[in-house]
Formats: C-alpha cells, sequence, structure tokens
C-alpha cells in the first residue's frame, strides 16, 4: 500500500515529462511513418525511447524513494535542527530549503525568546510565594495572641491563603524543567499523619470526624509530594463535606483510600475532575474552586509512577483512591 502510495506521488510530479515524452514518441512515429519506413524499423525505434525512457524513469523513482524517506525520518528530529535534509536538486527546492531554514531560525528565536519570559515569570511568582510566606507567620503569631471568636475565624481563613500559596509554589515548581524528587520507600503512615495533624484544627473547627485505620505498608515514593497530594485531598474533602466523617484506609496492599460524606460530585464531572482548571457543578456553586488541586494531584502521582481514581454519588460522598504501587521508579 504504501508503496503505490510512493509510486502515484512520483506519477503526479513527473506527469508533465511523461506526457512529453509520450508526445515526442507520437512525433517521432509520425515522421518514421510519413517516410514509409518498414514496421520493424519503427517498432525498434520506439522500443529503443521507451527502454531508454524507462531506465530514466527507475533512476528518478529511486532517487524520489530515497529523498521522501530522509523527509519522513527528518519529521522525528526537525525540532532539533534541519540536519540531514536531502540536498536540493533544482532551484525550487533550493528556495523550499532556505525558506526552512528562514522558518526555523525564527521559531528558534521565538521559543528562546518564549523560555526566557517563562523563566522570569516563574522566577518572580517563586520569590513572591516565598516571600508572602513571612507576612502570613506574623499574622499567625498576632491572631495566636488573643483566643477569640473572631481570631478563630481570620486564622481559619489565613490558613486557607497559605494553602493557596502552596499550591502555587508546587504548581510552579512541577512546570519546572528540574524537580526535587527523591525517591525512597517510606512508611506510609506517618506520611497520612503528617498531612491529617495539618488539617486537625479544620476537623476540629467543623466537627468532622476522622477514622484511621492502621497502615502497615510501605511505598516507594517522594515523602513532600505525596503528602501534598494527600493534604489536596483532605482540603477537598474538608470543604465539601458538612457533617460526617472523612476515612481513611487501605483497600488492599497498593490502595490508600480517602472517602468523605460530603456533597458528592456530579456523574458528568467525574471523569473531568482532574482536568487543569475543571471545577464542576461543586465549584460553579461554591465560587472558591481553583481546578487546580486534583489536577496537581494528578501531575505528581503519574511522576511518582502512582495513579488517581475517583468514585462518587451524589448525596453520599466521594472517594479517592490512590493506587501507590510504583512500576518505573527505583530508590534512590
Amino acid at each position: 500500500m504504501e508503496f503505490f502510495k510512493i509510486f502515484g506521488g512520483f506519477l503526479r510530479q513527473h506527469r508533465a515529462g511523461i506526457l512529453l515524452f509520450c508526445l515526442y514518441g507520437g512525433i517521432f512515429y509520425s515522421v518514421f511513418s510519413l517516410y514509409a519506413l518498414e514496421a520493424e524499423a519503427v517498432f525498434y525505434a520506439v522500443l529503443l525511447c521507451i527502454a531508454v525512457g524507462s531506465v530514466w524513469g527507475v533512476v528518478r523513482f529511486l532517487r524520489y524513494v530515497r529523498r521522501h524517506r530522509q523527509l519522513q525520518g527528518m519529521k522525528e528530529k526537525i525540532q532539533y535542527g534541519l540536519e540531514g535534509m536531502p540536498a536540493a536538486e533544482t532551484l525550487e527546492q533550493r528556495d523550499y530549503t532556505d525558506l526552512l531554514e528562514v522558518v526555523y531560525q525564527e521559531k528558534t528565536r521565538l521559543v528562546s525568546a518564549m523560555d526566557r519570559e517563562k523563566t522570569d515569570l516563574s522566577d518572580y511568582y517563586t520569590l513572591w510565594a516565598h516571600q508572602i510566606k513571612t507576612p502570613i507567620a506574623a499574622m499567625h503569631l498576632l491572631l495566636q495572641a488573643e483566643d477569640t471568636e473572631g481570631n478563630k475565624d481570620l486564622s481559619a481563613e489565613l490558613f486557607k491563603i497559605e494553602q493557596y500559596v502552596e499550591m502555587a509554589l508546587s504548581y510552579l515548581r512541577l512546570g519546572s524543567d528540574t524537580t526535587d524528587f527523591v525517591i525512597r520507600r517510606h512508611d506510609l503512615e506517618p506520611i497520612v499523619r503528617q498531612a491529617v495533624h495539618k488539617y486537625a484544627p479544620l476537623f476540629v473547627r467543623k466537627r468532622i470526624a476522622l477514622e484511621i485505620s492502621p497502615l502497615p505498608i510501605q511505598v516507594l515514593t517522594d515523602e513532600k509530594w505525596l503528602c501534598f497530594v494527600i493534604e489536596q485531598i483532605l482540603s477537598n474533602a474538608l470543604k465539601y463535606t458538612a457533617a460526617g466523617k472523612i476515612s481513611i484506609y487501605m483497600a488492599d496492599a497498593d490502595r490508600l483510600v480517602i472517602s468523605d460524606t460530603g456533597i458528592g460530585i456530579a456523574p458528568e464531572d467525574l471523569p473531568r475532575v482532574c482536568e487543569k482548571g475543571f471545577t464542576g457543578y461543586n465549584g460553579r456553586t461554591d465560587k472558591k474552586a481553583t481546578g487546580l488541586g486534583l489536577y496537581l494531584c494528578k501531575k505528581i502521582l503519574q511522576r511518582l509512577s502512582h495513579t488517581i481514581t475517583l468514585e462518587s454519588e451524589i448525596g453520599k460522598g466521594t472517594k479517592v483512591i490512590l493506587n501507590l504501587s510504583s512500576v518505573h521508579l527505583t530508590a534512590e
């Protein structure tokens, strides 16, 4: 099938030359016929023309195939440069090659400019996120000076601001060319309890019960990033659970389950909740969702060779299942 596609392209490219050859052959035959030459002589002359034309056609076709394969091979490495381009055989091909050079150089210039701009912007936001932590910490200390209901409300809101800053930092780090992943074997329970401890004030404030089953397993992962994922899942569970409980347990040797008794997720939203910027019905109703939490979780877990799946029913709650098996990772 590929041969016929190439051969058809060759015929279309050289149709003018082929038609001209046939026209010359017809003229040649007509002139010989007018001079009343013997049919054998005319046939012999035509046969010689066909033989010469066939040799020319085969040579041109082989060069056409070679050039086609060279250009096909360029598809996989065109982003690295134009080296390996077949040599131009005609002035028109030379013009096309020169045009490609100009386009490639302009593309390289634009990519370099965009990379510099992206790096500058990322550096600025990273610096801002680190600097904003200082006034946040100072505000925490000021609010702890008096144990009043107003200060408790402000502390809860300040905690949310701190979490958004952490999310922004994680987003920036995840999008950078280098990450600080350190893959080792860790006990799962201390990681989970670290995340739970961070959100303990919200559990108390919202009067949400917490059930943690024993988690006696080790996982090959990055402790900091897995803890961030669990924190994001707990944050979502607390945000959308007004009453009831949140449970953390192992479904089997590899799957960690975090379930809640919250409002649940609409069936039509469930396949898209991990998409970047997607907030779904709950997010549009709440008006506070960013659409980044579960997206970051999915991207981080992919880097860690883990997976995330969600099961939910409206009005009955949501289960977030983390498959912590590590297929492509090795301990450092």
